[in-house]
């Protein structure tokens, strides 16, 4: 059941432009926004616009058809944190099946559906092996340090130090290092197409 079709005291300039700031992550023109939460072209454009007032109901619709929740909508970012500091003892980490490489998890969790960034890094002879992700999905590697193997696919490629490869993640791939010297990359992935550019 949807929530009542009142108006709420909302902070509507805040509401606006988290509407317009998820609806372009997902690279969604507000014509398939509106056919998928059911709100009208206009009365989004006017809420981007802070031309209107929306009803919690026409919030709840929104968030739907945005994968969030009201809350997120809600939220007012100046009073967020607007910094945040992580030290190395709490930032999670990944290894691989040979124990050789890493992947350090810099990317925040309220992303890792669509969006993941790592520090990559592999001793000699580490392999790290990776099923296909989500269909339309994109890998960036970019070497720091040392060189790296990238199989995706029937293709392999070596990335040297200071190179980016960008691959699809959408088929099966490896990245090793078969090297004699250790390697160390950052690495980033997007997970859902519709949020490629």
């Amino acid at each position: 059941m949807s929530p009542k079709s009142e108006k709420l005291n909302l902070d509507a300039p805040q509401v606006g432009r988290t509407i317009q700031r998820l609806r372009q992550a997902y690279n969604l023109s507000l014509g398939h926004l509106a056919e998928q939460s059911g709100v009208s072209k206009s009365i989004i454009s006017q809420i981007e616009r802070n031309e209107a007032n929306p009803t919690l109901a026409t919030i709840w619709r929104l968030s739907q058809a945005l994968e969030t929740s009201i809350e997120e909508i809600l939220q007012d970012d100046s009073k967020s944190v607007k910094a945040e500091v992580l030290s190395s003892a709490s930032t999670p980490i990944i290894m691989s099946e040979d124990g050789l490489c890493t992947l350090r998890v810099l990317g925040p969790i309220d992303t890792v559906e669509w969006l993941q960034w790592y520090e990559f890094n592999a001793e000699p002879g580490g392999k790290l092996i990776s099923s296909p992700h989500e269909i339309g999905s994109k890998e960036h590697l970019t070497v720091v340090e040392g060189r790296l193997t990238v199989e995706c696919g029937d293709k392999v490629r070596e990335v040297l130090n200071g190179e980016t490869l960008r691959f699809r993640g959408d088929l099966p791939h490896i990245i090793s290092n078969p090297h004699e010297q250790r390697a160390k990359a950052w690495m980033v992935d997007v997970l859902k197409s519709s949020v490629m550019v």
